[in-house]
């Protein structure tokens, strides 16, 4: 018989099947490890040897049937915590979270195995703890064996396993328990390329199906290959929930504040006295900085030089691709720019008329150099800016096409 979520799909509708309402969950950390510490630290002097750590602040999310969601973020933004509480596994600190309809969660493979029973023994086992009755397994069992690949294996004790054995079994038992809701926790990233290929494929088949969804991982290509909707967190709370190009963007743009913040508070204060560049932003002329540029734009890239003095020096920039290659390259002396006495700081823009990078992101390299050749200060990676793609063509330099047929 067609379960709930399946006859509210065939009359059009998607309802919730997960609904997370002002979700927080606390940890606490203690600081005394071991059993001697802990009896030292016992009663009123112990909690200052605790401390609260709040893995999510009041996270809402409402999941519809259907739709197959990527959580995104920093490591340690509480992506794999959500999941959790989504499986039932650990329970909030405060708010709720309810779901409707059968539930597998792929959170660490082979975690209801035992080592000293058969392959064929623990496939029953790890399918009665996902939730599935022996008769189901029974019926399935053919189909996980042969998805799983380990057919002369099946009566051998999983110690004896390799590791890809022991994942591809694993991987099986659960997306054969035929759930309405799928939790994915980065095991898509494991196994060799052929097994992981078939691994999406069976997610796809799921999407076909209209199953639900719900993905944790740090493949942003994945994200946006295979979600219909992301949601990024950071530090614990939600900062975004929409299209994965736009949740993908986003959290690129916070891993480059975050990287940014990192690599000023690296620069020395004999790198500063010397002479180093202590900013650089790029934007498009109107736009505001990290606002993404289209072709055409007049891009401007601005430096800040700081020094105690210095007389003679030459700045340069260069735009690379993702994969590293040299997009462009300039410098101040190649455009006859002649170098001020810096006391203190000063800023040098770089201006690049009508530009016609193609879609994508590019990153900006900076160079500070004396004129007597030698390097004062540099960054790679200094900063990043996004291109808006043209749907018409693809690569890096973006030209005003069209085609005719005579």
């Amino acid at each position: 018989m067609p379960t709930d979520i399946e006859t509210a799909q065939a009359a059009g509708t998607a309802p919730e099947v997960v609904s997370i309402q002002n979700v927080s969950k606390r940890f606490i950390m203690r600081r005394d490890s071991s059993i001697k510490e802990r009896i030292v630290t016992f009663g009123r002097a112990g909690r200052r040897h605790r401390k609260d750590f709040w893995a999510l602040r009041d996270v809402s999310i409402d999941i519809h049937a259907g739709e197959t969601i990527g959580l995104i973020g920093h490591n340690g933004s509480g992506k794999s915590t959500l999941l959790k509480l989504i499986g039932g596994i650990i329970e909030p600190t405060s708010g709720s979270v309810m779901e409707r309809g059968r539930l597998a969660a792929l959170l660490e493979l082979g975690a209801g195995f035992h080592p000293d029973l058969t392959g064929r023994e623990n496939v029953y086992l790890n399918a009665a703890v996902l939730g599935q009755s022996r008769e189901e397994t029974e019926r399935r069992f053919d189909e996980i064996v042969a998805f799983a690949a380990i057919d002369d294996f099946i009566d051998t004790q999983v110690k004896f396993y390799s590791s890809g054995m022991y994942v591809r079994l694993a991987f099986a038992v659960a997306i054969h328990t035929d759930p309405d809701i799928l939790l994915v926790d980065e095991v898509l990233a494991v196994g060799d390329e052929a097994f992981q290929r078939k691994c999406m494929d069976r997610i796809a088949e799921f999407q076909r199906e209209g199953r639900t969804i719900i993905i944790v991982s740090h493949a942003l290509g994945q994200i946006a290959e295979l979600c219909t909707r992301a949601v990024l967190l950071d530090k614990g709370k939600l900062v975004f929930d929409g299209r994965p190009d736009d949740a993908v963007s986003r959290f690129r743009e916070l891993l480059e504040d975050r990287r940014l913040d990192e690599k000023a508070a690296s620069i020395t204060n004999d790198q500063r006295s010397t002479g180093a560049i202590v900013g650089c932003t790029v934007s498009a002329v109107g736009k505001a900085p990290g606002e993404p540029i289209s072709r055409g734009d007049t891009i401007e890239i601005r430096l800040t030089i700081a020094a105690e003095h210095l007389e003679s020096w030459i700045a340069a920039v260069q735009i690379d691709d993702p994969m590293g290659q040299v997009v462009f390259e300039t410098a101040t002396d190649r455009l006859n720019v002649p170098p001020p006495l810096i006391e203190g700081t000063k800023d040098v823009v770089f201006t690049l008329n009508d530009s016609n990078f193609g879609g994508g992101r590019y990153f900006v390299n900076t160079l500070l150099r004396d004129t007597d050749g030698h390097n004062l200060h540099g960054s790679m990676q200094a900063a990043s800016f996004e291109v808006l793609r043209d749907s018409r063509s693809t690569g890096f330099v973006s030209i005003d096409v069209s085609a005719a047929v005579s």
